[in-house]
């Protein structure tokens, strides 16, 4: 018992050789580099693989590019889902940048980081068990009065989780605009029927998960603003505000670990897409016109598509009643899904077009 002469002592023996001023900053770090590895990476790398799926199975599925919620011209679906898949996967790389450095304890430092009252390679054998019971690459850091003064290691790692966020809102939020409708939105893509979605409004479904997401991302876009403030707050040999660094920066790791999965599992993975709808607004934006730039000039094309804006007929009809281009070279130049792999326009086979072929 502890009244015991010679029992064990919770300072002499328990803490021996350690500090709260070490102890904190290092039992944190190992928190958040194991549910980083645990639980976030796994996730992202769901998303990003369901997302790559989908880009394939859209790959020629053509629809209209939008650059300021305006019609520009055409992409495939898949390029669209191709590039969430990268900002993901980009994302997860960042993330897992951060390791070097969140791995680097604090342990050994005691109390303000020279190793009082600790024998030499206490820390690096303590870091070197630690690996060992955990398998994750923990290691002495290589200056304990940084390690100990500044948590910069996880305001790092709250940085990027405020990136992931970043990237997540914006993936969320095209998802629920090509979602919009069914009626008088977009209605491009399908998400699936989670929950009724209205009380009053029978048959209304919402796109729930998407708001789940960017709830998540705004909650982790403010608990990163405290961990920035709260990182800028240590005074020479110690940061006090480690609590509410450890409060946020889990939290945020397990909200969007929990919310990448289902997002990825029960919303992205069972999205549909309207083809027809998708190929009808690419064919129908005035964006489509820029690859006529090269054959009837730039000014001449604006003042076409405002004729057609202005007239309600069809570009291409006052295109072939003026004469200017042959039902063939139209058919060449306004192939919406050829206008999605880029580069300049082909190159025009009409041997009389005075643009293309001057004398």
């Amino acid at each position: 018992t502890l009244g015991t002469p010679g029992a064990v002592h919770p300072n002499d023996h328990v803490n021996a050789s350690q500090s709260s001023n070490d102890v904190f900053p290092t039992a944190i770090q190992m928190a958040a580099a194991r549910a980083l590895t645990v639980d976030l990476l796994p996730a992202l790398s769901t998303l990003a693989a369901v997302l790559s799926t989908k880009a394939a199975e859209t790959a020629t599925v053509v629809k209209s590019g939008r650059t300021h919620l305006m019609d520009a011209v055409p992409v495939t679906l898949g390029q669209e889902l191709g590039g969430y898949a990268t900002q993901v996967t980009q994302a997860a790389e960042r993330l897992a940048g951060t390791m070097v450095r969140l791995t680097a304890l604090p342990i050994g430092g005691t109390a303000v980081g020279t190793g009082i009252n600790a024998p030499p390679g206490f820390g690096a054998q303590m870091a070197n068990r630690l690996a060992a019971r955990t398998g994750l690459a923990f290691h002495e850091a290589a200056d304990h009065f940084a390690a100990q003064a500044a948590p910069d290691a996880l305001v790092e790692l709250s940085g990027q989780l405020r990136g992931l966020a970043v990237a997540l809102i914006k993936v969320a939020n095209d998802l629920r605009w090509m979602a919009s409708g069914p009626r008088t939105g977009l209605a491009e893509i399908h998400l699936p029927d989670l929950q009724p979605g209205s009380s009053i409004m029978p048959g209304k479904v919402n796109p729930v998960l998407c708001e789940a997401v960017t709830q998540v991302g705004a909650q982790v876009i403010g608990n990163d603003a405290s961990v920035a403030f709260a990182g800028s707050q240590g005074n020479f040999e110690l940061n006090v505000y480690l609590p509410v660094i450890a409060r946020n920066v889990l939290e945020s790791i397990e909200l969007l670990a929990a919310v990448t999965n289902l997002f990825a599992e029960r919303c992205v993975a069972g999205l549909t897409v309207d083809v027809e709808r998708c190929r009808a607004y690419a064919e129908a934006s005035p964006a489509v016109a820029t690859s006529l730039n090269p054959c009837l000039g730039y000014e001449r094309t604006a003042a076409l598509i405002k004729e057609s804006q202005a007239t309600g007929i069809a570009l291409r009809e006052l295109i072939e009643a003026s004469g200017e281009l042959s039902p063939a070279q139209l058919d060449q130049a306004l192939d919406v899904l050829a206008l999605t792999r880029g580069g300049l326009p082909p190159t025009c086979t009409d041997p009389t077009c005075p643009t293309c072929h001057p004398r």
